[in-house]
């Protein structure tokens, strides 16, 4: 079929204004995308966004209009439910579409290529019947760069295409600019049916799948944004294969600018859903520049990284005054923002654990709700959902780094890996080097799956915090991962922190809500290398005295001895058992890099060193080599 044949399909479905903005773009690989999708989808119409301040406003407006956002009491704050049952990313239906002549790991969930293609088909045959298909032409990463990564969606959703004008950066004129030779990025999305709550019906047949040879997500019968936003971490699957083929990274990572006198000191972190990502990159004096996604080059033989993303898809549970002000002012002040699965009552947005009471009733993702319903099966349903989320642009963020659109991106001195681990490691030391960071915090980081995902509270390994995404062999990632660093001229310091060390003898945590903030301090002055640090066998800790230095400047609170030896206790049977499970992991994988085995090795032997000469548990002052 011809460019015009194309386009003479479409213009039935177009008005004059939206066919001229289509026309507007002679990339072919566009038109026959969008032909086959309104083909296969049949919408009513077709919206093309142009990113116009008009066209932005249009489509908030018909979020409005069609329920799937309703208004709540502030200027600009708007409200959207999801299902009961589509309240996370869902793994059992988020699957890899898998030529037979192609391998994926079996840890991988995975479909064969044209089966999946099959079934795919039929659930999107006919979806956006009496409905608008809205397309939108976006980028990821800075504008206009090295990093950057064209991308396109054509959704049913008018939440949908709201959401991604604040999460992510304007394309349209970028697409008009292509000549077909860029690779692109493309999701076709349908809610499916909707109930008159405006939800989708068919859960049942809920499916999100990644046809990689094509670069394409398809999402159906789903509107949570973990699944049908398909910029974030369905996205993340493809881009993970493009820097593995290019020799760069794309990774599941906040990135935060740590003021360090006169200078600032960038740290990226990747740290699970629930693991305390965004309450470190916001933390209060520093500045935000990422908070989930961010692709790594080296320049000049430096790590330089950019946010994926301009904007925040975040779990609002627990974002209070205290412990999180930055955004709980912008959570309750005028300005755009989309709440998902929260509490509504009175047109005001509730959620577990704000900092203020909650009322008796309301109505949230349930229906109506009241203290004490429960859902069919009799388990209580909360206020809120425990994944209940705001969607916000970062700028709308006081603390918003000025470099959020830099197009060289911003040099990172120093990468973080922490999860949910109560009982081995401490709550922050130093890798001795690139490799053995890489190894013994990212590719070990254990942790307990949180409510982002619907299956809860298990434990498990979440390599680099980027299991559910890895879209390659992990070996294959890993060798990538080892390399970047190894082809650095100046390489970024890796650090492990851990917020949920608990006591040996409690349940009591022993970390404050707060501490991370002195353990962040801690890091950029060990990146700009103005303090010591003491040698362990699982990494470099701080100093006691230096933390009572820093507890007192950040916090303003005395830092006692006995609480520093409790944290930083090495604790060897505790750190010999997740060797033993991080080692037998690995070891049910084909083409893991030996380094992996090397360096756990090398630690197991200085836990067993060390425990012959002080025993299971040591505190700090046992060991006396210091390094800079």
């Amino acid at each position: 079929m011809s460019r015009e044949e194309k386009l003479k399909v479409l213009k039935s479905k177009l008005s004059l204004n939206n066919y001229q903005k289509l026309s507007a773009i002679s990339n072919p690989k566009i038109i026959d995308y969008i032909t086959k999708a309104v083909i296969l989808c049949e919408p009513e119409s077709i919206f093309i966004c142009d990113d116009s301040s008009q066209d932005l406003a249009y489509i908030r407006e018909m979020a409005l209009k069609t329920g799937e956002e309703k208004p709540l009491n502030i200027p600009g704050h708007t409200y959207h439910f999801d299902g009961p049952k589509d309240q996370a990313r869902d793994r059992k239906v988020t699957k890899f579409l898998v030529p037979k002549d192609d391998y994926l790991p079996p840890s991988l969930n995975q479909i064969e290529r044209e089966e999946g293609l099959r079934e795919i088909t039929e659930f999107l045959r006919g979806s956006m019947r009496d409905k608008t298909m809205i397309v939108r032409f976006l980028t990821l990463g800075s504008a206009d760069s090295e990093f950057t990564i064209l991308c396109m969606e054509c959704t049913d959703s008018w939440y949908v295409a709201h959401s991604v004008s604040l999460l992510y950066r304007p394309g349209y004129k970028a697409f008009t600019q292509t000549n077909g030779e860029e690779e692109f990025f493309y999701t076709l999305h349908s809610a499916g049916r909707l109930s008159q709550d405006m939800v989708s019906i068919d859960v049942e047949k809920k499916r999100i799948y990644i046809d990689y040879t094509q670069n394409t997500v398809y999402s159906v019968n789903t509107q949570y944004g973990g699944n049908s936003i398909g910029f974030k971490k369905l996205a993340l699957r493809l881009a993970i294969r493009k820097a593995h083929r290019e020799g760069w990274l794309a990774e599941h990572f906040m990135i935060i600018g740590v003021n360090n006198g006169s200078e600032k000191i960038y740290l990226a972190g990747a740290f699970p859903s629930g693991c305390g990502k965004t309450s470190t990159a916001m933390l209060p004096g520093e500045s935000i520049l990422a908070d989930d996604l961010a692709y790594l080059r080296n320049i000049g033989g430096r790590a330089r990284a950019v946010n994926v993303e301009c904007g925040i898809f975040g779990i609002i549970q627990n974002v209070n005054p205290q412990d999180d002000p930055l955004i709980y002012k912008v959570l309750t002040s005028p300005g755009e923002i989309i709440f998902s699965n929260i509490l509504v009552s009175n047109g005001e947005p509730y959620w577990i654990g704000m900092g203020k009471e909650l009322p008796s009733h309301g109505i949230n993702y349930s229906g109506n709700w009241y203290i004490g319903k429960v859902d069919e099966e009799g388990n209580p349903v909360p206020p809120s959902h425990k994944n209940a989320r705001y969607t916000v642009a970062l700028k709308a963020l006081e603390n918003c780094d000025e470099n959020l659109d830099n197009r060289k991106g911003v040099e990172l001195g120093g990468i973080i890996f922490g999860g949910r681990d109560y009982q081995g490691y401490v709550p922050v030391q130093e890798g001795f080097d690139w490799v053995h960071g890489i190894i013994s915090y990212g590719a070990s980081l254990e942790t307990e799956t949180t409510f982002a995902v619907l299956e809860e509270g298990k434990f498990e390994i979440n390599i680099m915090s980027i299991q559910d995404f890895i879209s390659i062999p992990l070996g294959e990632y890993l060798k990538n991962y080892i390399k970047f660093g190894k082809d650095l001229k100046k390489v970024p310091k890796v650090f492990g922190v851990n917020y949920f060390l608990k006591d040996l003898h409690s349940e009591e945590f022993l970390n404050g809500k707060l501490d991370k903030h002195v353990w962040v301090k801690w890091m950029a002055k060990r990146v700009n290398k103005e303090l010591k640090a003491i040698k362990t066998p699982t990494g470099l800790i701080p100093k006691y005295e230096d933390l009572k230095i820093l507890f007192r400047e950040v916090l303003n609170k005395d830092y006692p001895l006995s609480d520093y030896n409790k944290q930083f206790m090495i604790r060897v049977p505790e750190n010999l058992a997740k060797i033993k499970r991080v080692r037998k992991f690995y070891e049910d994988l084909e083409g893991i890099p030996y380094e992996v085995f090397k360096v756990l090795a090398e630690q197991e032997t200085r836990l067993i060193e060390a425990e012959e000469s002080f025993g299971n548990y040591i505190n700090p002052d046992c060991f006396k080599e210091e390094v800079l």
